[in-house]
């Protein structure tokens, strides 16, 4: 059986809606009322990082799991492993980031991130890693400005990342979670081609049939809304992403999801086309 923590997130509500019928799955939520329309052969059960007798229940069972967490410190992924050892899985395919690859990021999330893997790596349980690169779905966050003021507020705005579509992040994950071959790899996932925000505002609002205006956020500014929504290590943390975007960290692009799944990643023009319901 597989177990699919953070069912209800990005990513997670993907690999259940791709992980075929006939796979005996386990979803692990915190509100069962939020758990994502699964296959038949699937059960949902309550479970909480931060509980460990709940983690003991929800891998009862389990062969392979995949792992997503997003506690800067690592400790949830600690916890989870400690579980997923004592119950006797065997695999686990864990959600990180591209930004672990580049010895220039520093911050609080990727220092986590890398330290969750090699807490994964020295587990003694088979490991894959899926490291992608920004989610082409973080446009939604502009969706209500475009709606009501046919604007984009972004911090630099010609800065180019390689965005992959969650939907792609997810199929990866269930060739590695149901196939052969995998054990010990790391994959870096991206989209086709880097774009910038500039370049997704256009796409939008060709795709729209509307004008829509790009405002350039500000430093402060920048730092200001999402000090509202995020504790200070994580806006620091965000910053400084930005600011590796801004200097061209993150426009390599990898064909590794047509290489793990036969078909090609999906372009942002693609993901716009399929949520555009969104921003009308």
């Amino acid at each position: 059986m597989i177990l699919v923590t953070g069912a209800t997130g990005t990513v997670g509500r993907e690999v259940v809606r791709q992980l075929p019928a006939d796979v005996p799955v386990r979803l692990m939520v915190r509100d069962l009322a939020k758990a994502p329309q699964a296959p038949s052969a699937t059960e949902t059960v309550n479970g909480d990082f931060e509980d460990p007798r709940s983690l003991a229940r929800a891998v009862v069972g389990i062969r392979t799991a995949f792992l997503v967490t997003t506690d800067p410190s690592g400790a949830h992924d600690k916890l989870f492993l400690r579980a997923a050892q004592t119950a006797g899985v065997q695999r686990v395919v864990k959600l990180s980031a591209a930004s672990v690859l580049d010895p220039q990021a520093d911050d609080v999330i990727t220092q986590g991130q890398r330290a969750a893997e090699e807490l994964l790596r020295a587990s003694g349980l088979e490991w894959s890693l899926l490291r992608p690169r920004a989610f082409m779905s973080n446009a939604l966050a502009w969706a209500a400005s475009v709606r009501a003021e046919r604007t984009v507020r972004a911090l630099y705005g010609r800065s180019a990342n390689a965005c992959v579509d969650p939907r792609d992040v997810a199929a990866v994950a269930v060739r590695v979670l149901t196939g052969q071959g995998h054990a010990g790899r790391a994959y870096t996932l991206t989209g086709p081609e880097a774009v910038t925000p500039a370049g997704q505002v256009d796409e939008l609002a060709r795709l729209l049939g509307v004008a829509l205006c790009l405002e350039e956020l500000s430093l402060d500014a920048a730092r200001a809304g999402l000090s509202r929504r995020y504790p200070a290590p994580v806006v620091e943390a965000l910053l400084a992403s930005a600011e590796r975007q801004r200097a061209g960290a993150k426009t390599a692009v990898e064909d590794t999801v047509r290489t793990v799944t036969g078909r090609p990643p999906r372009s942002f023009r693609q993901w716009a086309e399929d949520h555009l319901d969104a921003f009308v």
